[in-house]
């Protein structure tokens, strides 16, 4: 296990009746990388994603997330042995995704989501689809009662840090002169990086962007690349990231997967796997007894 690894998938396995959507998938994420999964239509992508983040429950495999060093992964047989869904040794912790609710992935895990299709909340503003990501450090901070309608003062303080994490991300998405507007009444670039934003808020370790380049024109997937490259730099936040635009994934991803009808057919870097001419096969859409040419012609 490599001292940076944050999430490791084990021969990850997704039935769906008679059909076999993701067939024993089975690789690492760094921290404080970008891992791309990409492949053809229908290779089993966002059934990945759904399964990481608590949407599905895995037919077999195990998922495990690490908080604080690697040395998380230690305990990592313990807890596949045990009926527990995590454990916590002072800063570090593990978790096993696969046993967990999505709700539990995302409050207890900090895994965060966003989807191809997207879910703001539109009749809310800018801002409050900010503030809605912060609702579990604001419910505890009200002590789930009725200390926020009070004022008391340590409700006040976590309101205002609430605030003030908003504000620093409108900065960044440059949607600061928006905040009061409807998120339905943006345009779809902006949309997609208040939705980036919102995920931010809630402090993800690790977190899983569903195609957000889809739909944008060149200057929108420009923009889009500098704020993931940022959140990686600047926040040490892991992503793991589907994405059909190659020239986003060529150009940020550290870490690229590649899935061909549920099956993992390549992993490495995006300058390998562009190479692999079992990728160029799969997105060419030639037969495995075809894969010799294909190698013959890349290595002319």
């Amino acid at each position: 296990m490599s001292s940076d690894t944050i999430l490791t998938v084990d021969n990850l396995t997704m039935r769906f009746g008679g059909l076999t959507a993701v067939d024993s998938l089975s690789f690492t994420a760094t921290r404080g990388e970008i891992t791309a999964l990409i492949g053809p239509n229908g290779a089993g992508k966002t059934t990945v994603f759904n399964c990481i983040t608590g949407f599905y429950k895995p037919t077999e495999g195990r998922i495990a997330l690490a908080h604080g060093s690697a040395a998380a992964f230690d305990r990592l047989e313990d807890l596949t042995d045990s009926p527990e869904q995590f454990s916590r040794n002072g800063s570090d912790a593990l978790f096993l995704l696969e046993r967990m609710q999505d709700h539990d992935v995302s409050g207890k895990a900090h895994v965060a989501r966003t989807f191809q299709n997207i879910r703001l909340f539109g009749g809310m503003t800018v801002l409050e689809n900010l503030m809605v990501a912060q609702h579990l450090p604001l419910m505890k901070a009200s002590g789930y009662s009725i200390f926020g309608l009070l004022g008391l003062p340590g409700y006040r303080k976590a309101e205002n840090e609430a605030i003030d994490k908003a504000r620093y991300w409108l900065e960044h998405i440059n949607l600061v002169d928006r905040a009061d507007e409807p998120a339905a009444g943006l345009p779809y670039g902006d949309q997609r990086r208040l939705e980036i934003a919102r995920a931010m808020c809630s402090d993800p370790v690790l977190l899983c962007l569903d195609e957000p380049a889809a739909g944008l024109n060149a200057r929108e997937s420009h923009d889009l690349n500098d704020i993931l490259t940022f959140i990686r730099r600047e926040h040490g936040t892991s992503l793991l990231l589907i994405e059909h635009d190659m020239s986003v994934v060529m150009e940020i991803s550290d870490h690229v997967v590649v899935l061909d009808y549920g099956k993992k057919i390549s992993d490495g870097t995006p300058d390998y796997v562009r190479n692999d001419p079992k990728v160029i096969a799969a997105y060419l859409g030639v037969d495995d007894e075809e894969i010799d040419d294909v190698e013959a012609e890349v290595s002319k």
